[in-house]
């Protein structure tokens, strides 16, 4: 008879590891010009797999119906290793922290409207997500509490024109595939001025070479650098709390000629290849009267976009949207909006453009 082995070593032992689930979900109506009806609904589930008190991966998919089809993206996937109390390393699909909107504020149950400034989204000038690595964690400067983040990512590319003529020079921030060797560089650092912690003051920047390799293009590079605010506080004077943010955007790319071939002749293009973008928003939300009065909340943005001089793609664009929500509860809320857009000139439609559009959206984050 075979002795019994009473080591511990391969006894099972419970593990650590945990999972969990959360993300968002919306569903919209939209009223405007040629168009009443019930838009894009999405399910954003964001998968959570923690394996010990330091390590973790998360993952966040986007399922949207959009044009009467199921449309399905890789939002952000990345693990997370926590360093030191106050530092923490991700690597793989991360939110690029560049600024505070993307990184902070893109889902719907957070973003206090329905739709996103100018310059921003999946079409837009700014990076949002990408391939890399960051190092991101706080620490204390002269009294002050700070946050800070260095990242390492493939990087943008700039719009060659073989596709689409009349963006030529355009940057296109979510490249996913490395076209270069050269990796874009940058970070952001937040400064928390006041004790209380109501204002943050931020600056971010990113330094990329945008061409693909052995092009002609291989050598443009962009810097760019932005600036945020955010102030978030209860002011008894007012009678409400007051919910204060934006950024101002700037994108620089180096100059150069570009020719296109258009109906079979060549068109050359020279400007001075600078963007930027801009969004100032304030939301109030009262303290006082009945509970119905202290769910609402008033929000309004201002947004600007402007592409460079003599572009293909050259406009001026202003947008102004007015909310009003009703919180149900602290992660959901029925939000109803008018936005007005004003563009003046782009490839798309020279002239100016005015566009109005109502919305209704219900939105709740699980």
């Amino acid at each position: 008879m075979l002795a019994q082995t009473t080591d511990s070593s391969f006894s099972p032992k419970p593990g650590n590891s945990r999972y969990m689930i959360r993300g968002y979900a919306d569903a919209n109506f939209i009223a405007g010009e040629g168009e009443i009806s019930f838009g894009n609904a999405r399910l954003v589930p964001l998968f959570i797999y923690k394996q010990s008190d330091r390590l973790l991966f998360e993952g966040e998919l986007e399922l949207e119906i959009e044009d009467g089809e199921v449309k399905m993206a890789l939002e952000y996937a990345n693990f997370y290793y926590q360093l030191t109390p106050r530092m923490t390393v991700r690597m793989g699909k991360i939110l690029v922290p560049f600024g505070t909107f993307f990184d902070r504020l893109h889902p719907s149950w957070i973003n206090k409207l329905p739709t996103v400034p100018l310059g921003y989204g999946h079409d837009g000038l700014l990076p949002t997500s990408d391939l890399g690595i960051e190092v991101r964690g706080g620490a204390y400067l002269a009294g002050m509490r700070t946050n800070y983040s260095v990242y390492l990512t493939n990087g943008p590319r700039i719009n060659d024109g073989e596709e689409e003529a009349d963006e030529i020079g355009m940057i296109v921030p979510e490249a996913d595939i490395d076209n270069n060797k050269n990796k874009a560089f940058g970070g952001r650092f937040g400064l928390f001025p006041f004790a209380d912690q109501s204002l943050e003051l931020g600056f971010s920047a990113q330094s990329a070479k945008l061409g693909d390799k052995g092009s002609d293009f291989e050598d443009i590079g962009a810097f760019l650098y932005s600036f945020d605010w955010t102030l978030v506080k209860t002011l008894p004077a007012l009678g409400g709390r007051i919910d204060l943010r934006g950024q101002l955007n700037f994108v620089n790319i180096d100059n150069r000629p570009y020719e296109v071939l258009e109906d079979g002749s060549l068109e050359t293009f020279d400007f001075d290849n600078k963007s930027k973008t801009a969004f100032y928003q304030l939301a109030y939300r009262p303290t006082f009267g009945n509970q119905f009065v202290q769910n609402l909340e008033l929000v309004g943005r201002y947004s600007t976009l402007t592409t460079p001089e003599e572009a293909p793609w050259e406009s001026q664009s202003t947008q102004w949207t007015l909310g009003l929500n009703y919180w149900v509860d602290w992660r959901t809320a029925i939000k109803i909006a008018l936005q007005s857009d004003e563009v003046e000139g782009g490839h798309d439609s020279p002239g100016l453009t005015k566009t109005d559009l109502f919305f209704i959206q219900w939105t709740i984050g699980f």
